[in-house]
């Protein structure tokens, strides 16, 4: 297990937002000691006190529930370093030594190409790993080229782009739900499943993320990588075991069989959308284009939907629905099966019936399945919605990814083919959009989202 990790951009959201907690939370279980070294290294003058009452700040602010000696233990571990990831040097400098590291690129993707090549030229210890951050790349292409620099960096056993989804409870729950059960796995396919919505709506507006979301926008900041992991472990077919090969095989098979989408199609199965100035709860909102830092002329969405098919023999028929939004005006986060009704229903003219719908709720993790019972009289029927509570994990998700990297299991990141598959399913739709094959609509801040969108409960 490697105990050195280097985060390059050690001053910024994501470290200090998710990975310093991630850690205090991995020292509180007992994963790492008193061993374990942390370099945070950017570009900032800061001294070591400066540095470490920042980090002091983020911890307590974003790691309140773990014990205070876990992170003061973080703390104390860590070390800022002043560097340019451009400037081999500078790299050379912080991360050479006799054990391997780990590598954390928590910089803007555009850095990457930059940074892979620096580090080349730094020369990694043996047996070292790099961690990449979502989006990878910014299109097929660029995803070709960043996975050709890698491979010219490290072994693919030592790649780690992560997604931080795969590490969430129900999404793990998600496949021990199919795989471990009979009763689902028998009817999960397309003679009994009709529809499947992968959804991330968020009452959240920009936050103050121009600077990363403005060049980005929904498709690429999150249909791309998180909904179309989600897809991936909602079609896979079962495989032999849950080591990295097995399950990210499987994985690729899935992105392989979406079925391309034609320019005809682009309309008709995608949807695109930018809020507009309203109100979520009792917040007034600015329209999109007014937030701080926001280039109207680059036209970035804020709403993306895809209907996607995938033609095999399990899933021929059903309809796969992956949605995001934000400044919407509820949250939902939550891959929801809808089975399809039954075949006859014996309870008279006056027998109603909703088809079954199974829901993984994603954040706030549950997992709910909506049946029909009988109602007041044997001939009438009424909902019944079983609820289960899902305890919280021992590690958060990112605790996870960190734990994984530092033992080095790449079964919950992506593999390089992975990451390529993923950019082909939606080549199509960006190349439509850039041509505005589907309009850019408009909905208020505080709406359900662009009107006519189904929100199929």
């Amino acid at each position: 297990m490697i105990d050195r990790l280097v985060i390059f951009g050690g001053t910024g959201d994501l470290a200090g937002r998710y990975l310093l907690p991630a850690l205090a939370a991995l020292r509180t279980a007992g994963c790492i000691d008193d061993d374990f070294d942390l370099v945070c290294v950017d570009r900032k003058e800061w001294d070591d006190r400066r540095f470490g009452d920042w980090a002091r700040d983020q911890l307590d602010r974003h790691a309140g529930e773990t014990p205070p000696e876990a992170r003061q233990a973080i703390v104390a571990a860590a070390r800022h370093r002043r560097a340019d990831i451009r400037n081999a040097v500078d790299v050379a400098q912080t991360v050479h030594g006799d054990a391997p590291v780990a590598v954390y690129l928590a910089l803007a993707p555009a850095l990457f190409p930059a940074a892979i090549q620096t580090l080349h030229a730094a020369k990694l210890p043996a047996g070292s790993r790099i961690v990449l951050e979502k989006p990878f790349g910014e299109d097929l292409a660029s995803a070709r080229e960043l996975n050709r620099l890698l491979a010219d960096l490290l072994p693919e056993q030592a790649i780690f782009r992560v997604d931080h989804f795969l590490a969430m409870t129900t999404v793990q729950n998600l496949l021990g739900s199919r795989l471990s059960n009979r009763v689902l796995e028998s009817i999960w396919n397309s003679a009994h499943i009709a529809k499947v919505e992968i959804v991330w709506d968020e009452t959240l507006t920009l936050e103050d993320r121009a600077g990363y979301y403005d060049g980005v926008g929904a498709l690429k900041d999150m249909v791309q990588n998180h909904l179309l992991q989600l897809l991936c472990l909602v079609a896979m077919e079962p495989p032999i075991s849950l080591s990295e090969r097995d399950l990210r095989d499987r994985k690729v098979d899935v992105l392989r069989s979406v079925r391309p989408l034609a320019d005809a199609d682009i309309p008709a199965r995608t949807r695109r959308g930018r809020y507009g100035a309203g109100t979520v709860g009792q917040r007034a909102v600015p329209s999109y284009v007014d937030e701080v830092g926001v280039e109207p002329q680059r036209r970035i969405e804020t709403f993306a939907e895809i209907a996607l098919a995938i033609d095999n023999w399990r899933w021929s028929g059903t309809s796969f629905v992956l949605r995001t939004g934000k400044a919407l005006a509820q949250d939902r986060k939550e891959v929801a099966v809808h089975f399809r009704p039954v075949p006859a229903m014996p309870f008279g003219h006056d027998g109603t019936t909703a088809p079954n719908v199974l829901r993984f709720g994603l954040d706030p993790e549950s997992l709910t399945l909506a049946l029909n019972a009988v109602g007041t009289s044997v001939d009438t029927l009424a909902p019944l919605t079983l609820t289960a509570r899902i305890e919280p994990p021992e590690l958060p998700a990112y605790g996870t990814l960190l734990l994984n990297v530092l033992r080095g299991d790449p079964a919950l990141s992506l593999r390089a083919d992975e990451a390529e598959e993923a950019w082909r399913v939606l080549e199509p739709v960006l190349s439509g959009w850039a041509r505005d094959l589907v309009p850019l609509e408009e909905y208020p801040a505080g709406s359900l989202g662009p009107p006519g969108i189904d929100r199929n409960r």
